[in-house]
């Protein structure tokens, strides 16, 4: 077969030479990179300055990622394409014009909840799920009118099923997985999964020890016989990789990340106590790991054009319908 991409559709590394040069050892053709979890425009605006800093000093290994055709690029060129994405909608404030103004910037994904309750809707996290708000209709709308993706990994359920049912562009789950196979409530459901293949939406398995079953002792093959049977349930055209990498930060991040500024104490027994990265798998640590996945998912009774699909293939479709011009 001719030549076709791979796409991690969710890292959160801490980024350097190092990192972006085993994006070139592992084939890695586009990242979704998260700018920011919680903070401000501006804050978010750092986040963007501190990237063309990465951009200028290694042209020859990253640029900036603004439509699918970035990644055909990337693949002809030998480099990677980064896509910007904000965890939170927190960046947008409460001003519905920035959403344009992000998108300009480069932004092309954007999560309406992170854990907690935002003002577009309600995260996983929260006691009660009360969907999307009136301020979430208008920058689904807007998002859609702009090309940014919506996505849905830390949201709730009812949230998500709004935001799918909403949208006139399709909608993601960049990552998390089947909460059949790991039940804890920031992985998904049957009904999210089945709404998202309904509404050529996509779902990025997380390779974060947390999100799998039987956490950093998951073996390659139970992750691939998952990854199998939601194929068998819903196909495999509306399956990638989101895989959550977040390799060098320290556990302060994983802290930051979970409390912002919204928890000043901690709760005795709560989660967040630990405030510290699990192991990864023995299988994957680095972008350098992404053709054993391949293989795995080979050994497992893909097809070499399912595997090219959910190596990358989907993502760059899904990409090519959702950044820019008018939704269909």
């Amino acid at each position: 077969m001719d030549k076709t991409p791979v796409v991690d559709c969710l890292q959160f590394a801490n980024w350097s030479e190092e990192v972006f040069r085993e994006m070139r050892a592992g084939g890695v053709h586009a990242v979704h990179a998260t700018i920011i979890y919680h903070g401000t425009f501006r804050d978010m605006v750092r986040g963007v300055e501190e990237w063309n800093g990465w951009f200028q000093a290694f042209p020859e290994l990253i640029f900036p990622g603004r439509t699918g055709d970035d990644i055909r690029t990337a693949l002809a060129e030998d480099r990677t394409a980064i896509f910007f994405g904000c965890q939170n909608p927190s960046p947008l404030e409460d001003d519905i014009g920035l959403v344009e103004i992000c998108h300009a910037l480069g932004v092309r994904f954007l999560q309406l909840t992170y854990n907690n309750q935002s003002l577009c809707g309600s995260g996983w996290y929260e006691p009660r799920d009360g969907g999307i708000t009136n301020f979430g209709r208008e920058v689904i709308r807007e998002m859609n009118r702009t090309g940014i993706a919506i996505d849905m990994s830390h949201a709730g359920e009812r949230t998500t099923l709004e935001a799918i049912t909403l949208s006139e562009r399709p909608v993601t789950v960049t990552h998390a997985n089947p909460r059949f196979w790991r039940d804890e409530l920031r992985n998904v459901s049957d009904d999210v999964i089945a709404a998202l293949a309904d509404s050529s939406g996509m779902l990025g398995f997380s390779l974060y020890s947390h999100h799998l079953k039987g956490g950093s002792a998951c073996t390659l093959e139970e992750f691939c016989t998952m990854v199998a049977r939601v194929a068998d349930r819903y196909g495999a055209g509306m399956l990638g990789i989101g895989s959550d990498l977040c390799q060098g930060r320290p556990d302060s991040a994983v802290q930051w990340m979970r409390d912002g500024r919204w928890r000043k104490t901690l709760p005795g027994g709560d989660e967040a106590v630990k405030a510290q990265f699990p192991e990864p798998t023995s299988w994957f640590s680095s972008n350098k790991d992404f053709p054993g996945i391949a293989r795995g998912l080979r050994d497992i009774g893909f097809s070499e054009t399912e595997v090219c699909g959910i190596m990358g293939a989907n993502w760059q479709r899904f990409y090519d319908g959702a950044f820019g011009g008018q939704p269909e």
